[in-house]
């Protein structure tokens, strides 16, 4: 059996980006996490304990996000570094960070990075 725990569209502002407009002003994201986790006994335990626990894997994202960095593919090495620091036990991991609205003179939703 495989299982994940995954966070989908979490939101933050942040200063990442190349350009001093992006480092000042700063710029909307959406992370979505998917990490490859062996909670099978969760599932029969009904114990937290026995699981990763999503609240802390947001604290992992939010505390790299909220470190200015020059690109994204750093930020999502950070975080994914971080996962399997503080999660030994992930078989794999999925990250896709997205900037909403770039400053690139485009009309489009967002552009951004994945990581497997």
């Amino acid at each position: 059996m495989n299982t994940y725990i995954y966070l989908r569209e979490v939101r933050f502002h942040a200063y990442h980006g190349v350009m001093p407009q992006e480092r000042t002003v700063g710029a909307d994201f959406a992370v979505d996490l998917r990490v490859e986790y062996p909670f099978v006994a969760a599932v029969r335990s009904d114990k937290v304990e026995d699981t990763l626990n999503y609240a802390h894997l947001y604290n992992i994202v939010k505390r790299e996000m909220a470190n200015p960095s020059n690109l994204l593919e750093h930020v999502a090495g950070r975080i994914a570094e971080a996962v399997f620091c503080e999660y030994p036990e992930s078989h794999a991991l999925d990250i896709c960070i997205t900037k909403l609205n770039p400053p690139m003179g485009a009309d489009l939703k967002g552009a951004g990075i994945e990581i497997h």
